[in-house]
């Protein structure tokens, strides 16, 4: 079977290249006789693995030296819970930008553990804009003001760091970390679930500057702690191993294809070009504002929706999948991740003009 241009959200497309050397590494990995499935996370060559992951992710992100870098289990969504519990003390609340689906998830269960200051709302214009900066409540006592630059599902991005009075950054980069380079030392905590852009479901990445470990609630278990797993070197317990390994794939990709600057103008290209395709349609449309559009997820709908599952139906023939938008929104959704080629995204332009030509 030939492969397929893959647009979905997440589990993600993944570099064709990683995937071929994965395959031949499954039954024998560097020699070993063994799948480094089957190799025990605390010997010497796993752990050598789990270095040299370390070191690319530092280099491709310049990862200042007082930040920690942490590989866990649970995604980001286990986070919205983890980050409160360890950064804010009882009684202390957290300031939260709500932009979408997941900022107001990442409250909904921060609130289960501390109070949530929602700093401002874009719900109301269904979340296709962001509030101005002049209207937003900081609470000015917060552990942290915590925010999802890319919101995946409804394709909105705020593409720099807001500014927020002094407050420690705390960002949610599941599905725009790796794609651009960024000032790491703007932020608190960086973390992000891997089945984006950095690798297969299944493990999560935490960039977190060390004085804020040492603010972890000590009276929590050490499973739950982020200084308990920094001082295990994110080995307190089993980690995915093989996610781990494909994580060290993907960064070494990165840093073959010129690292995060060439990554950055290849997606810029990818994401404009297929805004100005549905911008110079009729047919098609795109509700962000212009401002805030996402590099990363394209939502579009089309101008006759009782057409979407034609349209679907004749993509996927075409070997365009995974379109469908997310069921809350509707439409379709093309997310434009590192490992989608800008040849995809011209077959996806060159198909939705064809399909237009046909039943616009």
């Amino acid at each position: 079977m030939a492969r397929v241009f893959n647009f979905s959200a997440g589990p993600a497309a993944l570099p064709l290249e990683v995937l071929e050397q994965a395959k031949a590494d499954i039954p024998d990995w560097a020699g070993t006789g063994m799948s480094v499935m089957e190799l025990s996370h605390r010997s010497k060559e796993f752990i050598a693995v789990a270095e040299q992951a370390e070191a690319d992710l530092r280099e491709l992100l310049e990862v200042p030296d007082d930040y920690a870098v942490l590989f866990q289990q649970g995604g980001a969504t286990q986070q919205f819970a983890l980050l409160p519990m360890n950064l804010a003390a009882p009684g202390q609340s957290v300031d939260q930008l709500v932009t979408g689906a997941w900022s107001k998830k990442a409250a909904k269960q921060a609130a289960a553990v501390r109070p949530v200051n929602i700093v401002a709302s874009g719900e109301a214009s269904h979340f296709t804009d962001v509030p101005p900066r002049e209207s937003w409540q900081l609470d000015g006592r917060s552990a942290y003001f915590h925010y999802c630059p890319n919101e995946t599902i409804h394709g909105l991005e705020i593409h720099e760091p807001p500014e927020v009075d002094g407050a420690t950054l705390v960002a949610d980069m599941s599905s725009t970390i790796l794609s651009r380079p960024i000032d790491v030392s703007r932020f608190g905590v960086i973390y992000a679930g891997a089945q984006k852009n950095i690798g297969p479901a299944g493990i999560g990445i935490m960039i977190i500057r060390r004085d804020l470990l040492a603010s972890s609630q000590a009276d929590l278990p050490d499973i739950l702690r982020y200084a308990a797993h920094a001082d295990a070197g994110s080995m307190l317990n089993t980690p995915p191993t093989f996610a781990w390994y494909m994580a060290g794939l993907v960064f070494a990709w990165l840093k073959r294809q010129g690292g995060l600057a060439a990554m950055a103008q290849i997606n810029r290209r990818k994401a404009e070009s297929l805004y100005a395709a549905i911008d110079a349609s009729d047919f098609y449309s795109n509700p962000v504002n212009p401002a805030w559009r996402s590099w990363m997820n394209v939502p579009f709908t089309l101008a006759r929706p009782e057409l979407d599952g034609e349209f679907l139906a004749e993509a996927t023939a075409a070997g365009l999948t995974n379109l469908k938008g997310h069921r809350s929104v509707g439409g379709m959704r093309a997310s434009i991740y590192n490992a989608v080629p800008e040849a995809a995204v011209t077959a996806l332009i060159d198909f939705m003009r064809d399909f237009e030509r046909r039943h616009g």
